[in-house]
């Protein structure tokens, strides 16, 4: 396929669905003069994420989407050429979802909900049950969301379905038990960083992770958006700060680069496993 600009977005959002937008707008803007063709937001730019993930306000949640709602057409048409993952609260019937969608000017690509909740969002969130690939125009895709990628199970079945690039979106915060005082500190940061790139190394293939920046009521949110190699190795970052990580590689060449000796799908040993 030869080079792909990939985007990572850290940006703060909030309830305003409007704001919302309008910010997703801007972003998407920015990602296209940069010639980027996969750009991924975080977790909750619909909306924004809980206020409280100890005890969220159940009167307080983000505004719930249905799957076809309006703005997630929206942000369609303003991907158009680009493919473009976002977060959003998923409204279906009853049930709430923390959860993503992958869209493009044609329409939607793919979607993910949230599969494993830290214990507050049980409260907000009904769980997602299953991760699967799909085929855009920037490669065979998966996605992750928050907590998701804590488990190595959850990016490793989406390896073993094909993904070649995986986007993890993501309303990371500090921590919320030992905050520390200067973020470069704090225990979230450290493992934020450290899945991503576990992640991408012991599956060989792209990590997308973007994060939300910024406060939404006793939440801090961490930003640290990049791009990760198939190698592990952080190719783009914003750090602590809102924007965009911009990395720019030939997405199958950088794959097959890592697996030219190790091959680590292939050397799996299941029957092992417990």
């Amino acid at each position: 396929m030869g080079l792909t600009r990939i985007g990572a977005v850290a940006a703060h959002f909030g309830r305003d669905l409007d704001f919302d937008l309008q910010r997703i707008a801007t972003l998407i803007d920015h990602a296209r003069g940069s010639g980027v063709s996969l750009l991924v937001l975080p977790d909750a730019a619909l909306g924004g994420y809980l206020a409280d993930l100890r005890h969220p306000d159940t009167e307080a949640l983000p505004p719930a989407l249905a799957a076809d709602d309006p703005y997630l057409k929206e942000v369609s048409s303003l991907a158009a050429e680009m493919v473009v993952c976002v977060g959003y609260c998923e409204a279906d019937g009853e049930e709430r979802y923390n959860a993503a969608v992958c869209l493009s000017g044609d329409g939607v690509l793919g979607r993910h909900r949230k599969v494993h909740q830290p214990p507050g969002e049980v409260a907000a969130y009904s769980a997602g049950e299953s991760f699967a690939a799909f085929d855009t125009p920037a490669g065979r895709v998966g996605m992750l969301i928050d907590y998701d990628k804590t488990f190595p199970e959850s990016a490793r079945s989406l390896a073993l379905d094909g993904a070649e690039i995986v986007a993890c979106l993501s309303a990371w915060p500090t921590s919320i038990t030992n905050r520390a005082p200067r973020m470069t500190q704090d225990r979230q940061s450290r493992l934020f960083d450290l899945y991503d790139q576990a992640r991408a190394a012991e599956n060989q293939f792209v990590l997308v992770s973007s994060n939300q920046t910024g406060a939404m009521g006793g939440m801090r949110f961490l930003g640290q958006a990049k791009v990760v190699g198939p190698g592990g190795d952080i190719l783009a970052r914003t750090w602590s700060k809102a924007g965009i990580a911009v990395a720019e590689l030939d997405v199958a060449a950088e794959i097959a680069n890592a697996r030219r000796v190790l091959r680590h799908l292939d050397e799996r040993k299941p029957e092992t496993y417990r």
